[in-house]
């Protein structure tokens, strides 16, 4: 059994690869606030990437850093839809992925402060 969608090659399937990704954005931006108040912090903080940073290593890192956490909180979004698609019930292996889930955005966010915090360190205090 073959899936029919898959079906599509070249321009047609980077388009509309495109459009699902902007898609996915739109929705996480309107359904979801942590994403929202994530991308609000990523407007400010990494323009401030490019004057924090001392060179394109340290530039990388702060901007990866930030797009990290915003990337691994749209796939616990991703996660706490597919739970919640199968049933709103409470079920221990539904809170087990969403915890496993969340962990993984706390550890992203203790990643992307420990990053930003060592070059601030490096910047004004070295």
């Amino acid at each position: 059994m073959s899936n029919p969608y898959k079906g599509r090659t070249g321009l047609d399937r980077i388009r509309r690869a495109l459009g699902y990704s902007m898609s996915g954005l739109q929705a996480a931006y309107k359904g979801e606030d942590a994403f929202r108040q994530e991308c609000w912090l990523a407007l400010v903080l990494m323009p401030s990437a490019f004057w924090l940073g001392r060179s394109w290593v340290e530039v990388a890192l702060l901007l990866g850093s930030v797009l990290l956490v915003m990337i691994v909180e749209l796939l616990n979004s991703g996660i706490e839809a597919a739970i919640d698609r199968v049933s709103f019930e409470l079920h221990d292996l539904s809170k087990r992925a969403k915890d496993l889930a969340s962990a993984a955005v706390l550890l992203s966010l203790v990643l992307c402060g420990g990053i930003w915090a060592a070059a601030l360190w490096s910047r004004f205090a070295g």
